[in-house]
């Protein structure tokens, strides 16, 4: 009666064991993790809204620009005058032009400086707010096709996996 008693719960453990093993397979073969890629840069420069984005922060930093790159020519002029003149000029005069134009040149790098980082700071911002409406349209997508994963920048990618067109034709829908 023993023995019967411990081939039970031999062939119970054994059960119990197999269905363990078994188990997380059928489940692998039934579950299919379904991968899609989008390609984000693509997204940034093809979509209606990074266009606007471009031509808003074209119109904003425009006259800076241009205003840096006159105060940059008139540096380079006075900077050629004081060469061709700095033969017949006396020393002090030469001197103190010559600090002029550094102190000129220093003003115009900060301010080339600050420009940079306005604009990179704007296009920041500005690409946040894409990436925020893009976010929104692939879980869309994702919820729509029953996909359970999106990557950016793959190595390769399927063209059935790459959802970026779809992304980039939803941004351009949106009002």
């Amino acid at each position: 009666m023993k023995l019967y008693q411990a081939t039970k719960w031999i062939r119970v453990g054994l059960i119990a064991a197999m269905t363990v093993i078994a188990t997380p397979q059928v489940f692998a073969q039934d579950a299919g993790t379904r991968v899609a890629v989008v390609n984000s840069e693509k997204v940034f420069n093809e979509s209606n809204l990074a266009k606007a984005m471009q031509t808003r922060l074209q119109n904003e930093f425009t006259k800076r620009q241009n205003d840096l790159r006159d105060s940059a020519q008139k540096i380079k002029s006075a900077a050629e005058k004081l060469d061709r003149d700095a033969a017949v000029m006396n020393e002090a005069e030469r001197v103190r032009r010559q600090r002029e134009l550094a102190d000129q040149d220093r003003e115009l790098q900060r301010k080339q400086r600050e420009f940079t980082e306005d604009l990179n700071q704007r296009t920041f911002e500005e690409r946040a707010k894409i990436a925020e409406k893009a976010n929104a349209v692939l879980k869309q997508i994702a919820e729509q096709r029953k996909i359970d994963v999106i990557v950016q920048e793959a190595a390769y990618v399927s063209p059935k996996a790459d959802v970026t067109d779809d992304v980039i034709k939803a941004l351009n829908s949106q009002k």
